[in-house]
């Protein structure tokens, strides 16, 4: 089993590499081969809104950077982890980023779900993933928004993304969290 991490810390932000290296580790114990890429280390351009990797260029982003890499590394895992410090609730801008990139392994076709207008798959199947928001400090209504943010982009991939916040405390309770917040998915 695949599995890759993808690491949306900000610059400088010594706390993620910590959890980086924990879910690593977490994830090597439980069989998966791992490969984590530190989002902000990598030259991955804005998505521009073009619409260019669904009409010119079918499934491929018209910008050539680390983006058409990362896309092609996503579609072909078992499990994408999605670790993020929370920021007003969302994604780190890196995180969001990437995110925007990867708009190309969905179709510019629309179907109804549940009364809702969402993309059609590319793909039959989509790697699972967890999402693991870091959170200095506790804040419900910023935990609330960000579970929020997780459930309404799970409908977007064709699976429930499972995970949640994780508060930076000690490794062990870090360790804990993450076993936790892992041990939904198949595998795990």
């Amino acid at each position: 089993m695949k599995a890759l991490i993808l690491n949306g810390a900000l610059e400088n932000d010594q706390s993620m590499e910590r959890i980086n290296k924990l879910t690593e580790e977490t994830l090597i114990e439980h069989g998966y081969e791992v490969e984590s890429i530190v989002l902000n280390e990598k030259k991955i351009g804005e998505c521009m809104g073009c619409f260019g990797c669904w009409v010119k260029t079918p499934g491929i982003c018209v910008i050539d950077d680390y983006g058409r890499v990362l896309t092609e590394t996503i579609i072909n895992m078992d499990l994408v982890v999605y670790l993020t410090p929370v920021v007003y609730g969302g994604y780190s801008s890196e995180l969001k980023k990437a995110l925007d990139r990867i708009i190309p392994l969905l179709l510019p076709f629309f179907k109804k779900i549940s009364g809702e207008v969402h993309h059609k798959e590319r793909y039959k199947t989509y790697p699972e993933v967890v999402v693991l928001g870091l959170m200095s400090e506790e804040d419900n209504e910023m935990e609330e928004v960000f579970n929020n943010l997780l459930k309404r982009n799970s409908l977007n991939w064709y699976n429930s993304f499972s995970g949640g916040t994780i508060h930076n405390k000690s490794e062990e309770q870090i360790k804990y969290q993450l076993k936790e917040k892992l041990s939904h998915r198949k595998g795990i």
